[in-house]
């Protein structure tokens, strides 16, 4: 832990993590100029851009558990960025979706998103990762207050069950959950962690009013 440590608070450590979350942005860009993304590239963008929005979404969940189990307070200076990168490809996701898939036909964009459920819950979710991230500076956490801050936060609960949700009925389609399961399984594991230790945190802090 202590090496972790050392290296987290090492002035290379927020770049080497900010080069490492742009890799598949740089791949995806490399393969479509140079038409290695296999027969069907869109399809390919596509999944891509939703598979590493869901990974850093895992990702920016899993820091807090890891920085309370490990003893390892650096770790939370990287939650913002991870959570933004999180954002960038829930973008980038959406945009290929419509861009790719419906060439940017608004009417059919909007016909797609009320027709089909597995696109709502997607747009829902990029609806709800939104506000997180437009929120995740210094000065909106000054300007609505922690506790308020906080609570918005507390989004993320709801769009890591609408992108699991998302991905299994987009695989639905195949038949094809390992991947979903996996996914599934991470998030509720670091989903019932903050559970429980929320309720612990409240227990142990009613406890020490009452003995005061």
């Amino acid at each position: 832990m202590v090496a972790l440590r050392h290296a987290l608070k090492h002035r290379s450590a927020k770049p080497v993590l900010w080069l490492l979350c742009s890799l598949p942005f740089v791949w995806l860009v490399w393969g479509a100029a140079n038409d290695a993304l296999g027969a069907n590239p869109a399809e390919y963008v596509i999944r891509a851009t939703g598979d590493w929005t869901l990974r850093l979404l895992c990702v920016t969940l899993a820091v807090t558990p890891l920085r309370v189990m490990l003893g390892v307070p650096e770790l939370a200076k990287l939650r913002r960025m991870f959570g933004l990168f999180t954002y960038f490809y829930v973008v980038l996701h959406l945009l290929c979706y419509s861009w790719l898939d419906m060439g940017f036909e608004w009417g059919d964009i909007a016909d797609d998103i009320a027709k089909r459920p597995f696109i709502l819950v997607g747009f829902s979710a990029f609806l709800l990762l939104t506000p997180l991230a437009l929120t995740s500076f210094n000065r909106a956490i000054r300007w609505l207050g922690a506790k308020r801050w906080q609570w918005l936060h507390r989004l993320v609960y709801g769009v890591a069950m609408l992108a699991v949700l998302h991905f299994f009925w987009m695989r639905a389609g195949k038949n094809n959950f390992a991947e979903v399961f996996v996914y599934a399984l991470v998030l509720f594991v670091l989903l019932a962690w903050r559970v429980v230790h929320s309720s612990m945190w409240r227990q142990l802090s009613r406890s020490v009013g009452f003995t005061r």
